[in-house]
């Protein structure tokens, strides 16, 4: 009797959009100046992004497959969808974040993708908190002590920007860091 093979273990997953250049290059260097003022990692460990569905975990050869296939034909059905950034903003004491304004269009694309993963994608689990589009700069690992000097500095800062959103991008976390497993383009 051949002995089962086990599955392979539930991998992290993340759904979200890349901004293009120059802002990815921009934002990419704010989070390594805050990498360098405070030490803190967590957020230099994935490209400049706004999440559009937050981590998850699910089997990799149940998920992916389907994925794949779903997202790409939700992307194709979709327009692209301008995307304005100004100035900073923290939630709390923990993460630091570039301000998405003017997301009336970002929030009609996630809704349709949340109604398309409920219909197509079920074990996707579905957030508790609102849809709050942001870039991270710095989160979870911000030296406390660092805070109040990190918040007069960003308060004292201006950017803006914008953008149009052309693609979405699957993560998969690899143990260390995200890599991006499939890119789906807005087509519409």
């Amino acid at each position: 009797m051949e002995p089962l093979s086990a599955a392979p273990p539930p991998a992290r997953y993340l759904l979200a959009t890349l901004p293009p250049e120059p802002v990815f290059s921009e934002v990419w260097a704010l989070k390594q100046e805050v990498h360098r003022l405070t030490g803190s990692r967590n957020a230099v460990r994935l490209p400049p992004h706004i999440t559009l569905i937050p981590p998850f975990r699910l089997p990799p050869t149940e998920f992916e497959p389907r994925a794949q296939a779903v997202l790409a034909d939700f992307a194709a059905a979709q327009p692209s969808v301008a995307v304005s950034l100004q100035d900073f903003a923290w939630f709390a004491n923990r993460t630091l974040f570039v301000r998405v304004v003017q997301a009336e269009a970002l929030q009609r694309l996630h809704a349709a993708l949340l109604a398309r993963c409920r219909t197509d994608l079920p074990a996707v689990p579905l957030e508790t908190r609102p849809f709050t589009p942001h870039m991270t700069l710095a989160t979870r690992d911000l030296p406390p002590a660092q805070v109040p000097a990190l918040k007069v500095d960003f308060a004292a800062r201006r950017y803006t920007a914008t953008f149009q959103v052309t693609a979405l991008t699957l993560f998969r976390h690899d143990g260390r860091q995200w890599q991006p497993v499939g890119e789906f383009r807005l087509e519409w």
